[in-house]
C-alpha cells in the first residue's frame, strides 16, 4: 500500500473501473517511490483537441501584470485539480 498517500490525504480506498497498476521505484539515498503506470489510460483517453500555448506567448500576455502564486513543491503533483467526473480514473490497484 501507500501509507504515506493516504495519511497526507492524497489517496482514499475506492471502487472504480479503473485501475491502474503500481510500481515502488528505488531512488538512490532516498525512500521508495510511489508510480502510477497510466499507459492504457493514455490508450483509450480522448486527445486535446486544441494545441498548448506557447510558453513566450503566455509571458507576453501577463507583461505589466501582478501575479502572486504558492506552490508546495515537496507535495509536487499531488496538488494538481481533477476534474470530478475523472477521479475514477486515477485509480490503482495496491493488491
Amino acid at each position: 500500500m501507500a501509507p504515506t498517500e493516504f495519511k497526507e490525504g492524497f489517496a482514499r480506498p475506492s471502487f472504480s473501473p479503473w485501475g491502474a497498476l503500481v510500481l515502488f521505484v528505488k531512488k538512490k539515498d532516498r525512500p521508495l517511490r510511489l508510480c502510477i503506470d497510466y499507459r492504457e489510460l493514455n490508450k483509450v483517453k480522448i486527445k486535446n483537441k486544441y494545441p498548448l500555448p506557447r510558453i513566450d506567448d503566455l509571458f507576453d500576455h501577463l507583461k505589466g501584470a501582478t501575479i502572486f502564486s504558492k506552490i508546495d513543491f515537496r507535495s509536487g503533483y499531488y496538488q494538481l485539480r481533477v476534474k470530478d467526473s475523472n477521479v475514477p480514473k486515477t485509480s490503482f490497484r495496491t493488491s
